[in-house]
């Protein structure tokens, strides 16, 4: 995804929106629910219920921008509502999960050797 800005930050909304919801409503959860200033110049990912569609709102100094993707066949790879911590993405991980792909799923793997 080719943006005319660059993001200082790219963060995931883990609960499902209501996609009537345009960029005031979306600001709106940015500021009371996240608790993030939305004129930073990040970028805020809002998904609906069958994960097929998402929306990204973001500052960029001269106004909001709210861009929107469809899914024809497939579903955005989303964290769950349980997880605690904020899910903050890299510019390459959001264009990856633009594309389909699961940047969500890779866990880090801890390992110890069963020595002595």
């Amino acid at each position: 995804m080719k943006m005319f800005v660059n993001p200082s930050a790219v963060y995931l909304y883990r609960d499902v929106i209501d996609f009537r919801k345009s960029i005031d409503g979306l600001i709106a959860i940015v500021e009371q629910e996240l608790k993030y200033d939305a004129y930073t110049g990040a970028l805020f990912l809002f998904s609906n219920k069958a994960k097929d569609k998402l929306k990204l709102v973001y500052w960029d100094k001269t106004g909001f921008a709210l861009w929107y993707k469809r899914l024809e066949k497939h579903k955005f790879k989303w964290p769950s509502q349980l997880d605690s911590e904020d899910v903050v993405l890299t510019e390459q991980q959001l264009t990856w999960l633009l594309s389909g792909y699961d940047v969500l799923g890779h866990q880090e793997l801890h390992y110890q050797s069963d020595l002595g």
